[in-house]
């Protein structure tokens, strides 16, 4: 176990990896399932060295941005413990972004350099000339030529850079931006600061009791925090091993388990439905499996993870980019249903009024508010907005949008989002950003993007789109999704489109969204899964 586990100034992840280098060298720190191939904790190190180094000849300066825009890998690892190691910015973006998302994170944290692999190439083409910062695209895999003006870069030339020897970051540097969606605008920036981002894997090893003989298996995306700090940083804070899948696999997920041994696990809201969704098997609970961390913990999922496959601890647990995981259930005591109880440690938490921000007693539904006992263990604020981050830490609390009822115990149960924002197979989805893209559409006046009930336990929400068409034009539904699918990432298409001849708003002319919920899916309205 990294030595530096309770001194807040040394919550680095670099500082951690070169302790674990030097400990246990030679011990496995990460598997990649598709081809076997292991990175050891000094492999590590010395390679997050010569990335650096790469990155440092390229001209990146301590606390500049770099984007990432990279699939689950062993060249995602690598990237991200050199930039971290040379004290740059890491952006993590989906590796599923293009069209507007794209453009406006890009645009945004004003990266001159991004790393890509070829396949994503002709996504920064289509929208080259709204990214006025950008220089430099550092590609994976594949040779080919970068689109103009851009200056194209091998990646696998980091293996003849020379080793930064620069210094360490500090806790409180910014080490990521990870964007979350806004409701009434575009996505955010949250600045992440090094103990911040270490914390989110000091969360798992407290409330998991990981040791360093545990090994995690990673199938969320190493774009959000979820699989990049508290599974995988969690791993590297522990001297633990990890597996890494490129992309969840359901039909996959209990026999790569089950092959590479794995410990410990996390899953994140429908991911469960489509595990339990495949044919029981009778070697279902033959494996080592002790521990998944749950979000949400649905009571039906919480059973079956436990019956069927034998699994001792489902863990529920609560958290966002920007506040970490200040909620955690206890090993050993099964609360499905929650999001587990305050981590008191190092988080303040309570359920508090959103008109007053008065506190208010077990039992009554009021907004989730959060606040850090850690130093620089939170975000620092949004990239570029100050008032957004200033709304958001209104009387010192910061406001998560969701709502809530705290039990008699201290547990905490979810109520529902009291933001306008859609929340789609463990993504969060700006309204605003959906409707734009629609609304660039030829024939469209107007477009109302809104939350709807998925169709399976534990699958949050389907989006659904209202769409009043321009006068005298007939814009039909399969217009509107083919314009989603050119301009949206696919997590974001939505799957119900309604035309209607105008959209329910109050007098203040604002659209009236729980009365287009209330509506709900008729017979009539497009739905891309029966189309």
């Amino acid at each position: 176990m990294y030595d530096g586990l309770r001194d807040e100034r040394r919550w680095v992840l670099p500082e951690a990896l070169r302790f674990q280098a030097a400990a246990r060298g030679d011990q496995p720190f990460l598997t990649a399932v598709t081809d076997g191939t292991t990175l050891t904790y000094g492999e590590a190190a010395a390679e997050a060295d010569k990335v650096a180094g790469f990155f440092a000849g390229l001209g990146v300066k301590p606390g500049e941005p770099v984007a990432v825009l990279l699939p689950n890998g062993l060249d995602f690892v690598r990237v991200w413990l050199g930039l971290m190691r040379l004290g740059a910015v890491v952006v993590a973006l989906n590796n599923e972004l293009k069209g507007a998302f794209l453009a406006h994170q890009l645009a945004d944290t004003g990266c001159r350099v991004t790393v890509l692999d070829a396949e994503r190439l002709a996504r920064i083409a289509e929208i080259a000339e709204r990214l006025p910062a950008l220089e430099t695209l550092v590609v994976a895999g594949k040779a080919q030529d970068a689109p103009a003006p851009f200056r194209g870069v091998a990646l696998s030339d980091w293996r003849e850079a020379r080793p930064w020897t620069g210094p360490l970051p500090a806790a409180a540097d910014t080490a990521c931006i990870m964007y979350t969606s806004g409701t009434t605008g575009p996505a955010k920036g949250v600045l992440m600061p090094h103990a911040h981002c270490f914390l989110f894997g000091l969360g798992t090893i407290d409330n998991f009791a990981l040791t360093p003989e545990d090994r995690f298996y990673i199938c969320l995306p190493l774009f959000h925090a979820n699989g990049l700090f508290m599974q995988l940083g969690a791993t590297l804070i522990a001297g633990a091993g990890a597996v890494l899948r490129e992309r969840f696999s359901a039909s996959s997920w209990i026999a790569d388990i089950r092959r590479f041994e794995a410990t410990a696990s996390n899953l994140l809201g429908a991911v469960t439905a489509f595990i339990l969704a495949q044919p029981p098997a009778e070697d279902d609970r033959d494996h080592r499996l002790r521990v998944v961390g749950a979000a949400p913990d649905a009571p039906a999922h919480d059973k079956a993870l436990r019956e069927r496959f034998g699994i001792a601890d489902v863990v529920p647990l609560y958290g966002m980019t920007e506040v970490n995981i200040p909620l955690y259930g206890e090993l050993g005591r099964p609360r499905p249903g929650t999001c587990g109880k305050v981590y008191a440690r190092y988080f303040d938490v309570e359920v508090r009024d959103p008109e007053t921000d008065q506190a208010l007693p077990p039992g009554r539904v009021g907004e989730i508010m959060v606040r850090p006992k850690a130093a620089f263990g939170f975000t620092t604020g949004y990239h570029g907005m100050p008032d957004k981050t200033v709304e958001a830490w209104r009387n010192l609390w910061f406001h998560t949008g969701d709502a809530a009822v705290m039990e008699d115990d201290g547990y905490i149960v979810f109520v529902d989002r009291m933001k306008d924002c859609i929340r789609r197979r463990g993504e969060n989805i700006s309204s605003f950003e959906v409707e734009a893209a629609i609304e660039r559409l030829a024939g469209v006046t107007e477009a109302a993007a809104y939350a709807v009930p998925a169709d399976i336990e534990g699958g949050e929400d389907e989006i659904m789109l209202a769409v009043v068409p321009a006068p005298g034009d007939g814009v039909t539904a399969a217009e509107v999704a083919a314009q989603a699918e050119m301009e949206l990432p696919r997590y974001a298409q939505p799957r119900f489109i309604e035309i209607l001849p105008e959209l329910p708003k109050t007098p203040t002319g604002k659209v009236q969204k729980a009365k287009l919920r209330d509506r709900g899916v008729a017979e009539t309205t497009w739905d891309r899964d029966r189309s």
